[in-house]
């Protein structure tokens, strides 16, 4: 009874004893789980962190791409091709190329006359001559005959264990604004550069043109009062009174044109005869027309008026029929007008002196220019009459073949 009693009190003990062991195995394993779940759960977190940097690296990366307006492409450097990752050029549509474009497929689209430049700093990247490459380049489209301007920058990203470089990264932009700028500026140079010799060439013009009806009023008032003879006082008074009138109009053309920009002088607008004036006008040309030489008048209506300002009309006439004798020694001078159209009314003036060349029409319209400056005047006229036709809500042009003759005209608004 007693063994048995025994034996009964050994095996509770020993299933007691199994399950505080086994409980606390439980324990430590559970404390075990736990501790590695926290472990875990801290990797976790870091690299979602990193995950979220990486994130936001990209954000911030495509950000400044497209503030930048930048394209980023790599180049294997072993196969010689290229891939654009991201273009964020503006208007870039056709002159991005396909994924993994071969270099020398690359090198047609440049444009012919950088091709071989580009070609050779392509080459010394590729081959570890250089390890950056800044150029500026035309570019040409993959599907049409379009071109753009484009700055590109590039270095070597990876290199093999002979440090050959095996990947080149760069970025493009697209600087055709900036090169259209440049351009404008280079032009507006030339044009202050121009602008300063034709002011020097005007103040030379203008004072040997002041300078010599001067000399003549002055020379000619001297002997004046030594001249007895009637006819030979007449002479003289008479070419008086011509030098003072170029040097009237030389000093009218300059104070004309300063009041007109200035904006110092009013319309004063009338309504007269247009057959009448040009009659009179054509009249007065006569006068100083060369030997030979027949001014004539052609109308496009038997009677016809017009509503402009008087003053500055005649003021144009003038100087186009002064162009037109002084450079017309045979032939004849013609002064007319068209029938009017679209509420326009051209007004001109055709002689068969000899011409213009094509290089010089576009400017001849411009301040102190002249095409020949051995001949008299400051260049002022063409420019006066520009200034008084706009101020008349009109324009002036010219058509003219060398050794034909010219036609200058004036238009203006018809009421």
């Amino acid at each position: 009874m007693s063994q048995m009693l025994f034996f009964f009190i050994g095996r509770t003990l020993f299933l007691d004893i199994l399950v505080w062991v086994l409980l606390i195995g439980t324990l430590l394993l559970l404390a075990v789980l736990l501790y590695m779940q926290y472990k875990q759960s801290k990797v976790l977190k870091f690299e979602l962190s990193q995950l979220d940097k990486v994130k936001s690296h990209n954000v911030e990366y495509d950000f400044i791409l497209k503030a930048m307006r930048l394209a980023v492409w790599h180049l294997d450097a072993k196969n010689r091709t290229m891939t654009f990752e991201k273009d964020y050029r503006v208007n870039s549509a056709g002159f991005t190329p396909p994924p993994d474009t071969s270099f020398d497929e690359l090198v047609m689209h440049y444009h012919e006359d950088d091709r071989q430049r580009m070609s050779e700093a392509m080459t010394d990247i590729c081959e570890g001559t250089k390890d950056s490459l800044h150029e500026v380049f035309r570019g040409l489209s993959w599907f049409s005959d379009d071109t753009f301007w484009s700055e590109t920058f590039a270095m070597v990203a990876e290199r093999d264990a002979e440090g050959k470089p095996l990947k080149v990264v760069g970025a493009s932009m697209r600087i055709d604004q900036r090169k259209e700028m440049e351009e404008e500026l280079v032009k507006a140079r030339a044009r202050a550069e121009e602008s300063d010799r034709l002011k020097t060439a005007f103040l030379a013009n203008i004072s040997h043109e002041i300078r010599t009806p001067l000399n003549a009023i002055v020379g000619f008032t001297s002997v004046l009062p030594d001249v007895a003879e009637e006819a030979e006082r007449k002479e003289l008074l008479n070419l008086i009174h011509q030098n003072t009138q170029k040097l009237l109009r030389i000093v009218d053309d300059v104070v004309n044109i300063s009041k007109i920009e200035a904006g110092m002088e009013q319309l004063v607008m009338t309504a007269f005869d247009l057959n009448l004036f040009l009659t009179q006008m054509a009249q007065t040309a006569k006068k100083d027309a060369q030997q030979g030489v027949e001014v004539t008048t052609e109308f496009a209506a038997d009677e016809q008026f017009i509503t402009t300002d008087h003053s500055r009309l005649t003021e144009i006439l003038r100087h186009l029929l002064s162009n037109a004798t002084k450079f017309t020694s045979q032939g004849c001078i013609v002064v007319g007008y068209s029938a009017p159209r679209n509420g326009r009314l051209r007004i001109w003036v055709r002689d068969t002196g000899k011409g213009i060349p094509e290089e010089y029409q576009k400017r001849i319209f411009e301040r102190f220019f002249k095409v020949d400056e051995f001949v008299p005047g400051a260049g002022l006229g063409l420019s006066v009459c520009q200034a008084m036709a706009y101020s008349l809500g009109g324009k002036v042009g010219v058509e003219s073949k060398p050794d034909e003759g010219s036609t200058f005209w004036v238009e203006v608004p018809f009421q």
